[in-house]
C-alpha cells in the first residue's frame, strides 16, 4: 500500500483570502508591485507616516497648522476638504519630533480601518499614524490612476474579502498595479478629470442640512444668524453639575437655554414654551434587549434606536417595542441633543430620551428642527449626559401650528433640492467607476 502524497502550493495559498494570511502581494496577479513605482525604490524612504500629538496637552491644539483626520476626506473626489477640522500649534511641531507634514500633491493611503482609501493633497498638512504618504515616480506611473485603482478595486477587497484592519508599509509596497502603459493611464485620467471638475462644481452648490434649517429659523424669527452661532460657542457660566443636579431652579439645561435666548434678543412676539409644557410624556431608554438582530427579521421586526447620528441612531432590531406613538427622540450621550422625529413603533435604549408630544401644541417634525437648531451640545457648558429632568426645562420657540407647518415645508423643499444635487453627483461618480472598471476588466 503506497503512501498518499499531499502537495502544497504556497504561491496559491498566499492569494487565498480564506486562509487568512496577511499577504496582499497578489491582489493583481499580472501587475507590477507598487514598490517598483516608488521614486527611490525604497519602502522606508518613499512611504512615510506621522503621529498624533497628545490630545491631553492643550498647548498642542487649536493652532494654525492643519492636522488631517479621515473626517477631512471627500470620498466622492478623493481629495481633502477646504479646511481640516483639527489644527496643531507651532509648539506641538517643535516639541513632537515624530510629527510628519505631507507635501502638496502627495498621494496619501489609509493603513488602518478604512484600509486602501486613497486621496491627493492640494496643500501641505500634518498626517497621523493611520495613513501613509506615498512618493511615486510620476515618469513611470500616473498618480491619479493609482489613486482611483486603489479606491475602486483594492479598497473594496479590504471591506469584503480580507479581514485585516491594518496595512504595513511592506504590504502596501507589494500590492500590484495593473500592467497598463503610462500613456494609457494618462489617457484614462484625462477622461476622469472633467468629471471630477463637474462633481466639485455640484458639491459647491450643496448646503449642509443643518445650515438650511438654521437659515429658515433665522429668517422666520428675525435675528442675526451669525450672532446666534457665535453666542452658542460661549460659555455663559460654570457650574458643579453634581451639587446642583437636583435643584429644580438651577437645572443646567434651563440655565443654558435661558442664557442663549436672552443673548440673541429674539423676536419678542415669539412664544417660548418649556418642553414639559408641550409633552405628554418624557422618558429615557433602558438596556439592550436579550433578543436582538442586526437585520430586520420575522421575529425581530421592531427597530432599536440609541444615541448618535449614524443611521439616525438605528442600533438593530428586536421583538418588542416600548414606543408606539409619534414622538421625538433626543440623543443623551455622544452627539448630545441630536433629535429625530419618529413615527414607527420602536424600542429606545442606552438612555435615549423620548418625548411624546402634545400635537395640539407642536408638530413633531417642527420640534426636531427646533431642537437641532438650538444644538444643545454646543449651547453652553459641557454636558457629559443629557437626562430627562434636564430636558423638561429646555425652552423652544413655538409659533402657531400653521407657521410650524410652513417652516417644515420650506425646510423640506430646500433639502429636496440638495438631494437632487447629490443624485447628480452620484451619477457623475458612477461614470468614473465605469471608466476604471472597464479598463481593469
Amino acid at each position: 500500500m503506497g503512501l498518499k502524497t499531499l502537495t502544497i502550493d504556497f504561491a496559491e495559498i498566499s492569494i487565498d483570502p480564506k486562509i487568512g494570511l496577511k499577504d496582499y502581494s497578489c491582489l493583481y496577479k499580472t501587475g507590477i508591485r507598487l514598490k517598483s513605482f516608488l521614486l527611490n525604490q525604497s519602502i522606508q524612504t518613499d512611504i512615510k507616516s506621522g503621529r498624533t500629538p497628545s490630545r491631553f496637552n492643550e498647548d498642542y491644539w487649536n493652532g494654525e497648522n492643519e492636522f488631517l483626520t479621515m473626517s477631512d476626506v471627500d470620498t466622492l473626489t478623493f481629495s481633502i476638504n477646504p479646511e481640516c477640522t483639527d489644527k496643531i500649534t507651532d509648539y506641538a511641531v517643535d516639541e513632537e519630533k515624530t510629527l510628519h507634514q505631507a507635501k502638496q500633491n502627495s498621494l496619501v493611503v489609509s493603513n488602518a480601518m478604512t484600509v486602501g482609501l486613497s486621496f491627493l493633497l492640494d496643500r501641505p498638512v500634518f498626517i497621523n499614524q493611520n495613513v501613509f504618504e506615498v512618493n511615486l515616480d510620476e515618469n513611470k506611473v500616473n498618480k491619479k490612476f493609482v489613486l482611483w485603482y486603489l479606491n475602486l478595486i483594492v479598497r473594496p477587497l479590504f471591506k469584503t474579502t480580507y479581514t485585516s484592519k491594518y496595512l504595513s508599509k511592506d504590504e502596501l509596497g507589494r500590492i500590484k498595479i495593473p500592467l497598463i502603459p503610462k500613456l494609457k493611464q494618462d489617457q484614462i485620467v484625462a477622461q476622469i478629470e472633467p468629471i471630477e471638475k463637474k462633481i466639485k462644481e455640484l458639491k459647491a452648490q450643496i448646503t449642509p442640512p443643518q445650515e438650511v434649517i438654521n437659515k429658515v429659523f433665522a429668517r422666520e424669527f428675525g435675528f442675526d444668524l451669525e450672532k446666534f452661532e457665535e453666542a452658542k460657542k460661549e460659555k455663559f457660566f460654570e457650574v458643579d453639575f453634581i451639587s446642583i443636579s437636583n435643584h429644580k431652579d438651577l437645572r443646567p439645561s434651563y440655565r443654558i437655554l435661558k442664557s442663549i435666548k436672552e443673548k440673541f434678543k429674539l423676536n419678542a412676539n415669539v412664544k417660548y414654551l418649556k418642553i414639559n409644557k408641550i409633552a405628554k410624556k418624557i422618558f429615557a431608554g433602558g438596556d439592550k434587549p436579550k433578543i436582538f438582530s442586526e437585520e430586520e427579521t420575522d421575529i425581530c421586526k421592531y427597530p432599536i434606536f440609541s444615541n448618535g447620528k449614524d443611521r439616525k441612531g438605528l442600533f438593530g432590531y428586536t421583538n418588542i417595542f416600548r414606543v408606539e406613538k409619534p414622538c421625538v427622540t433626543i440623543s443623551a450621550r455622544g452627539t448630545i441633543g441630536f433629535s429625530v422625529a419618529r413615527n414607527e413603533r420602536f424600542l429606545p435604549i442606552v438612555r435615549l430620551i423620548t418625548i411624546i408630544t402634545d400635537e395640539k401644541e407642536v408638530l413633531n417634525q417642527y420640534l426636531e428642527h427646533a431642537l437641532n437648531f438650538i444644538n444643545i451640545e454646543k449651547s453652553g457648558s459641557t454636558i457629559a449626559q443629557l437626562t430627562a429632568p434636564m430636558v423638561y426645562d429646555i425652552e423652544v420657540p413655538i409659533p402657531s401650528i400653521g407657521k410650524q407647518q410652513n417652516i417644515i415645508d420650506e425646510i423640506k423643499s430646500e433639502l429636496d433640492k440638495q438631494k437632487e444635487i447629490n443624485k447628480q453627483i452620484r451619477q457623475e461618480r458612477n461614470r468614473i467607476d465605469e471608466i476604471i472598471k472597464k479598463v481593469i476588466n
